[in-house]
């Protein structure tokens, strides 16, 4: 299984990014995927989860800004980022429960991370 990050950079303080994670390989289905996020010298904390069947659910530090999504059909799960602060700077990465074809057990993967930059 891969999970496959995209969508992060520099961007200016109250700007937006879309945040983008694929799922691969020999999966049945992905249940709960999110996104998490750890800044230099910090713990890794979450930002937001999403159900398999669409319910959302936020840190409340990003509720008002963010917006998690996902696609079902692409194994992909979206975030995108308004209004965007400097205290938002971190690595994000993707998460997902994924139930395996061959083993039929439901294992959590990470994503290899994306460098998020707000600059003041």
């Amino acid at each position: 299984v891969q999970l496959q990050a995209s969508g992060g950079g520099l961007v200016q303080v109250g700007g937006s990014l879309r945040l983008s994670c694929v799922v691969s390989g020999s999966i049945l289905f992905v249940n709960d995927m999110g996104w998490y996020r750890q800044a230099p010298g910090k713990q890794r904390e979450l930002v937001a989860v999403i159900s398999r069947g669409g319910t959302p659910n936020y840190s409340a530090s990003v509720e008002d800004r963010f917006t998690i999504s996902r696609d079902n059909a692409k194994n992909t799960v979206y975030l995108q980022m308004n209004s965007l602060k400097p205290e938002d700077t971190a690595v994000y990465y993707c998460h997902a429960y994924v139930l395996m074809r061959v083993s039929g057990t439901m294992d959590g993967y990470w994503g290899q991370g994306t460098l998020v930059t707000v600059s003041s």
